[in-house]
């Protein structure tokens, strides 16, 4: 389904019923919300379960490639708006993670719960800040596919594209498919993000944090750094995973999910 936000169109897609717990997945950068499809399909009927594709990414518009980690919360606070959901349990991956804690951040009334996957509270130090700008540079002078290439063997581990080759081919799908002008205005916001964790001790809703034990990306000290600095947080290392960890192994991700739900509609 598309809608008008902000000027611009968002995809999302959403199942459930729509006086369940609500749930709003945010996907990770640079794919779209196809990526939470074994968990949109694990919830239970009674769960309002709800993904949509990040501005400039998947079905939603890219429209001018300026992009700030500022309008993708904005974007998400009209996407509950628009579906009349007061407080909501927000789910992210990577940048849904950073997207999630901003959000939190600015409108703390309008979340009953967090789950922070494979994401890290901190700011681009100098030396991520110049990384990004050099894909930047590749991906205006090669095109998205190499850096798809090169991107899955940064997020996946190495067992990942033997047992899962086909997990492997949707994600780099996902990355070719995405505007190389999202991808570059993608990768500047990420760089301009603002440091979030000063924000972790003001955090009172319940929250889970999952992270693969293989994630190089955002390790899991990074996870670790942030359950230590929220109060009373849940935190649980994802065997056989790396940065993808809801899809390397989404056994055990669905698992600790659902008990989390269930505590939280409880």
């Amino acid at each position: 389904m598309k809608i008008k936000l902000n000027g611009i169109s968002i995809n999302y897609q959403e199942r459930g019923l729509p006086q369940g717990l609500p749930i709003v997945f945010i996907h990770g950068f640079p794919f779209n919300n196809t990526m939470w499809a074994p968990q949109m399909m694990a919830l239970p009927q009674e769960y309002r379960a709800i993904s949509f594709d990040v501005r400039g990414h998947g079905e939603s518009d890219v429209a001018d490639g300026q992009y700030s980690i500022e309008f993708f919360a904005d974007d998400l606070i009209s996407l509950l708006d628009h579906l009349a959901i007061q407080r909501a349990v927000l789910c992210g991956l990577s940048m849904g993670g950073y997207i999630a804690l901003r959000t939190i951040e600015r409108h703390p009334d309008r979340i009953r719960a967090l789950v922070l996957c494979d994401t890290r509270s901190e700011a681009d130090a100098n030396e991520g800040k110049v990384k990004r700008a050099s894909q930047i540079k590749a991906v205006k002078s090669q095109g998205v596919k190499p850096f798809a290439e090169s991107f899955v063997k940064a997020v996946f581990a190495p067992h990942t594209f033997v047992e899962s080759p086909k997990t492997v081919a949707a994600i780099q799908s996902a990355i070719e498919s995405t505007s190389p002008l999202s991808i570059c205005g993608t990768l500047l916001a990420l760089a301009a993000r603002t440091d979030t964790t000063s924000v972790l001790a003001q955090i009172t809703v319940p929250t889970l944090i999952l992270v693969g034990e293989h994630d190089a990306l955002t390790p899991p000290s990074a996870a670790q750094s942030m359950h230590s600095l929220i109060q009373g947080s849940q935190i649980h290392i994802v065997p056989h995973a790396a940065h993808m960890s809801n899809l390397e192994n989404p056994s055990f991700f669905n698992e600790k999910l659902l008990a989390f739900l269930k505590n939280i509609a409880a």
